[in-house]
């Protein structure tokens, strides 16, 4: 039967070194035995080492996409990743609300797991209160929950008051991702998920202490994305999420000279 296999679509920006971004997803999607299109919005250039250099995408081209991916695909389930800036938000949010694209998955890059901010002010307004109502589940990281939320998190309560304020943008579930340890005494990296019907649970692992952590945030998102569109409930694609990534850290491959990939094979 034609388009029957499971298909998904990444629109974010494509990593050259391949340890993130579009990249990661369409590996995260290979692995998890669905079909994975992407729409990329930017392209840098970096490897290991770091980032050189950054290209944006004309929205024309971005469109044409789009429009492209829709007339040939029966796209499933949808995640957006790094967008770049406030017109290409407003460009990719036109789209979404054009082309029927399936369960969206937002994962809002907007700061590091170090902290450093990546979109400007306008641009996190947009996704806050245009791209996040239309998204099933968001999975920000700590720094990006305190942005979105507009406090500091350092405790559990801090986690449930973040992910209500962030949930009553209009997306149904939230996953905040742990912070990292600052110190010997914490082993663990504790996510918190908040469900649409109210239902909450913390997911701890163990913290791996490695440089090959490239793509975690854009892996953790696509296997959501791809359990989905299998028809997997939410909530085991959450989990599943959170077991599978930490063992692509836990079993890592020796690739580049710095920060590295994680492993996609160990989502298998």
């Amino acid at each position: 039967m034609t388009n029957s296999f499971p298909q998904v679509v990444t629109i974010a920006g494509s990593d050259s070194d391949g340890s993130a971004g579009a990249q990661a997803d369409l590996h995260s999607f290979f692995a998890r035995k669905v079909y994975g299109v992407s729409i990329l919005v930017a392209a840098v250039s970096g490897n290991s080492y770091g980032i050189t250099n950054q290209h944006l995408f004309p929205q024309d081209f971005i469109d044409e996409e789009f429009k492209v991916i829709a007339e040939d695909f029966e796209v499933r389930a949808a995640k957006t990743g790094m967008l770049g800036d406030a017109q290409t938000i407003k460009t990719v949010i036109k789209n979404l609300k054009q082309y029927d694209f399936g369960k969206l998955v937002v994962d809002p890059v907007i700061a590091t797991k170090h902290g450093a901010k990546l979109l400007t002010d306008e641009a996190i307004e947009l996704l806050k209160n245009e791209l996040l109502p239309m998204g099933l589940v968001t999975t920000p990281n700590i720094f990006e929950a305190e942005i979105l939320s507009e406090q500091e998190i350092q405790s559990d309560e801090d986690m449930l008051t973040a992910a209500k304020k962030i949930q009553s943008y209009g997306v149904k579930n939230v996953v905040i991702k742990g912070r990292h340890p600052q110190d010997s005494n914490q082993d663990t990296v504790i996510d918190f998920v908040l469900m649409e019907n109210g239902d909450q649970f913390f997911l701890p692992e163990k913290y791996i202490n490695t440089t090959h952590i490239n793509g975690t945030g854009d892996t953790f998102s696509s296997i959501i994305v791809a359990e989905i569109a299998k028809g997997t409930d939410l909530v085991q694609a959450i989990k599943l999420a959170k077991t599978l990534t930490n063992q692509a850290i836990r079993y890592g491959i020796d690739v580049g000279h710095q920060y590295g990939p994680i492993n996609h094979l160990e989502l298998l």
